[in-house]
């Protein structure tokens, strides 16, 4: 008998996903009906992405899914389902968000910022490698 597969993130019915182009780049939807093996329709009615078609490859899904989310379900469906299962606090509690978050806030910096941002990490690098010295001594 073979072993059981350790992959977790299936497509499917309620399966939250983060989008990865269009105008809707960088928010989490859910997919409410699988199309075919290419598309699938997704909703995002609390994050603002509008119900549509949308192809695997411009999708990346979570491991957050909903469950019990019936198929084909309309847009207020979906949102008593998000709602009640608190998927958008979720995943901003997920440390995949935070990073998303972290790359857009360093994408705005300026020239000087970027250079603070370096000082910084060269001092928290200084103070860690003489914390360690230290301890390896003791």
């Amino acid at each position: 008998m073979p072993d059981p597969s350790t992959f977790k993130r299936f497509v499917e019915v309620g399966r939250v996903v983060l989008v990865k182009s269009g105008p809707s780049e960088g928010k989490i939807a859910v997919i409410a009906e699988i199309i075919d093996h290419s598309r699938a329709i997704i909703d995002g009615p609390t994050t603002g992405v509008p119900r549509q078609s949308f192809p695997y490859r411009h999708l990346t899904l979570t491991p957050l899914s909903v469950k019990g989310l019936p198929r084909a379900a309309r847009t207020g469906t979906v949102r008593k389902y998000v709602e009640k299962e608190d998927v958008v606090a979720k995943w901003n509690q997920s440390s995949w968000a935070k990073k998303l978050e972290t790359v857009k806030g360093r994408r705005v910096l300026t020239d000087f910022e970027r250079f603070n941002v370096q000082i910084l990490k060269k001092n928290r690098r200084d103070r860690v490698r003489r914390a360690l010295a230290k301890a390896s001594k003791a």
